[in-house]
């Protein structure tokens, strides 16, 4: 099980692992050789010893169009029990069969108690290679039958040079928002997010003047508009970072996400009581999870802000 903060390149980390493992010619570092015929079938998606388990809607062909149900984001029980034949016959090349799982976190309980049994009866010459970024959320049971491997961020100076190869302006500012992955820093400049984040940190920054109901239409509409590229987690994931540089500055400690608001989060922190703060980030992890699940978008944010207001109440 590869865990760590979202984008580091865990799942990039984990195919060319299983790149590696199935390569008839690996080169001498143990990296593959991008020339046999098991590299060749691998890289155009058909190597009858690998499968991949991830959500429909990360499959590039999945994307839902006007009119059509959107695609699932979650790994269903269906996906897991599909593997059945894949595990119960021989290995076509005669060495390992591999399969990755990401994100792993993306399971419900009988989707996860479905992996679970094979994990606990392996076939031999079976590797798993589960990929998260969240695994407090995955069943203990799972994640004692794993062999765990940490993937570390990189130094500051490592990071800024990543985003700057890329042609990302502002490099600093956004690693900070992205908590110092360097995927995911990319991932926010290009994506079109400031859009929506700056509506957000505006709001915010007004404290006990937030008009809840107002900010939860704005966000609603982005949500609409990004046609799926914005989800209300990303939202929950804001404000949670929010609240951590809340929680700081009100210790006297520099913030950690948002950077060109430090001096605006200072003053804020002075007016909120920190028991109030972290009461506030606990229920926050609830409505996390909540923001997996169907719901009404425009009354779900409009709980979010009147949650935020109140932290300012006399």
């Amino acid at each position: 099980m590869l865990i760590g903060q979202k984008g580091l390149g865990k799942f990039a980390l984990a195919r060319q692992f299983a790149a590696s493992l199935l390569c008839e010619a690996p080169q001498t570092d143990g990296k593959a050789c991008g020339k046999c015929l098991a590299c060749n079938w691998y890289a155009h998606g058909n190597h009858p010893d690998f499968r991949l388990l991830q959500p429909d809607a990360l499959n590039d062909e999945a994307e839902a169009e006007d009119g059509k149900k959107k695609a699932s984001q979650q790994i269903t029980i269906d996906q897991v029990r599909g593997l059945d034949e894949f595990l119960n016959v021989g290995t076509h090349r005669g060495g390992l069969r591999i399969v990755v799982v990401y994100p792993t976190e993306a399971m419900n309980r009988n989707t996860a108690n479905a992996l679970l049994k094979t994990l606990e009866e392996p076939a031999p010459s079976t590797l798993f290679l589960l990929v998260s970024s969240e695994p407090m959320r995955l069943l203990p049971t799972i994640r004692s039958r794993c062999q765990v491997v940490p993937i570390p961020l990189p130094n500051a100076q490592q990071a800024e040079q990543v985003l700057a190869d890329e042609g990302v302006a502002e490099a600093r500012r956004w690693l900070a928002l992205a908590g110092g992955a360097p995927g995911l820093a990319m991932e926010l400049a290009a994506s079109g997010q400031l859009a929506w984040l700056e509506i957000l940190i505006r709001r915010l920054s007004v404290g006990k003047n937030v008009d809840p109901l107002a900010l939860a239409a704005e966000l609603e509409k982005a949500v609409k508009d990004s046609k799926g590229k914005l989800l209300l987690k990303n939202v929950v994931e804001a404000i949670q970072k929010w609240l951590v540089d809340l929680t700081l500055a009100g210790s006297g400690m520099p913030v950690r996400y948002f950077l060109p608001q430090a001096a605006t989060i200072a003053s804020l922190a002075d007016m909120i009581p920190a028991a109030r703060l972290i009461h506030s980030y606990r229920d926050m992890i609830s409505h996390r999870r909540e923001a997996e699940q169907p719901l009404n978008a425009r009354l779900f944010l409009e709980g979010l802000f009147l949650d935020y207001r109140a932290l300012f109440a006399n």
